[in-house]
């Protein structure tokens, strides 16, 4: 029965990368006064269907002088790895019980820089090296901050389960009692998704593609696939974490907002500059939540709760 839930979990969320590329793309549009797909189907509803339709019926290429075994399974596992954390959202539908959700979620989320990094060295192209090389180093400075602002809810809420997180929520949203680390955490997630103004690690302008580059019809589309799944996962994670309360239609309407905050963003930002990046996320966001941390933990213990 397990089994079933999931593979009903995974198509949902599949049909809702689909659909979540036409959004964004009608969004664009109509930030840059244009109107965005509408020829395919009604209104271009079809459009995202056309589209995989084209990727994976292509001809798939690669580089003679590529380590065709890991080039090819890079996109694989990176697409595997998105859809697996799925497996922690609280559904109430018979899923696995995290006790320690959280933790689970930092361990498997920190696997998503080797694919990255595989793709870009097996690809054996200098862009694509460069661009998995900045991918992982901008991957791995973000992780630290998501894992401090985790911890920071987990000294105060006293719980590890993304269940309890929801049930704690049902009276009192915590984004009114951490409203900044609400912001480092949208920033750490927009740069550990690659996305607008942190897509360093598809830098068109500068790196023709990035670590991406030598891959087409198939492997593009997993890669894709992979990335807008986690745009999904992050977004629900955001309102598990600062938006709580009960599993409605409210909660899909919160995650449906926050989807579009990423999108907003992206019509809006231009990218920002690698260096700047770097020094944003050690000397800036890293001892902001490190104080946060250290500020939660000693409250606790004054109060005697610790």
């Amino acid at each position: 029965m397990l089994l079933v839930y999931y593979v009903l979990l995974l198509v949902c969320v599949l049909i809702s990368v689909a659909f979540l590329t036409l959004l964004e793309r009608k969004v664009l549009g109509y930030i840059q006064i244009r109107k965005g797909p509408n020829k395919v189907g009604i209104l271009g509803i079809l459009q995202p269907f056309s589209d995989a339709i084209k990727l994976f019926t292509k001809e798939q290429t690669w580089s003679s002088v590529s380590n065709f075994t890991l080039y090819f399974f890079s996109p694989v596992f990176m697409f595997f790895m998105s859809l697996f954390l799925w497996v922690l959202m609280p559904f109430n539908s018979g899923f696995f019980d995290f006790e320690f959700g959280f933790f689970f979620f930092l361990c498997v989320i920190s696997l998503g820089v080797y694919p990255l990094m595989i793709a870009g060295w097996s690809s054996n192209s200098k862009y694509a090296l460069l661009g998995g090389l900045r991918a992982v180093a901008q991957t791995i400075s973000y992780e630290v901050s998501l894992a401090l602002v985790l911890l920071s809810f987990i000294i105060v809420v006293g719980e590890y389960s993304l269940d309890n997180f929801i049930e704690f929520q049902s009276s009192f949203y915590l984004i009114f009692l951490f409203y900044l680390l609400c912001i480092v955490w949208v920033v750490s997630c927009l740069a550990e998704m690659n996305r607008t103004p942190f897509d360093f690690a598809e830098g068109e302008s500068e790196l023709v593609s990035g670590f991406n580059v030598e891959y087409s019809a198939g492997g593009f589309a997993l890669l894709f696939l992979g990335e807008y799944s986690m745009i999904i996962l992050m977004s629900t994670m955001m309102v598990v974490l600062f938006l709580g309360g009960s599993l409605n239609l409210v909660f899909f309407v919160k995650v449906g907002v926050f989807i579009s905050l990423v999108l907003w963003l992206r019509g809006t930002f231009p990218r920002y500059r690698y260096d700047k990046l770097m020094n944003l996320a050690w000397k800036s966001i890293l001892p902001f939540t490190l104080h946060c941390l250290f500020m939660y933990v000693g409250v606790k213990i004054f109060l005697g709760v610790l």
